[in-house]
């Protein structure tokens, strides 16, 4: 979780939001895990599993890429390196960027 939560701050100026769900837990115990760990995205709580239930999730975690008309663009199931070259492309794209240069990041050099 910490690839996706550092690429979205890294990219919140180009639009991307990241909404976090925590499935079952009690509030003061995720509130106490996101503020130890630094988590600066929105954490919302599923109590009784009914957002997971209605998504369809069956596994965690679980992203959905949601578009700006608030469409779902994209799912995966399972922890993804979100803030290598591929992840930044994909987030890219549904930033509507279209085409990304995949080179990590300081290697860009001169043109």
């Amino acid at each position: 979780m910490p690839s996706i939560i550092r690429t979205a701050g890294e990219l919140s100026d180009k639009g991307l939001t990241l909404l976090l769900v925590n499935l079952g837990e009690d509030r003061d115990v995720v509130r106490r895990a996101a503020d130890q760990r630094g988590y600066g995205a929105t954490v919302l709580l599923d109590d009784d599993g009914d957002v997971a239930r209605a998504y369809g999730i069956r596994g965690t975690p679980t992203t959905f890429l949601v578009g700006r008309d608030g469409r779902v663009l994209g799912v995966a199931v399972g922890p993804r390196p979100w803030s290598g070259p591929d992840g930044r492309a994909v987030l890219h794209e549904v930033l509507g960027r279209g085409e990304y240069d995949r080179r990590p990041a300081g290697s860009h050099g001169s043109p």
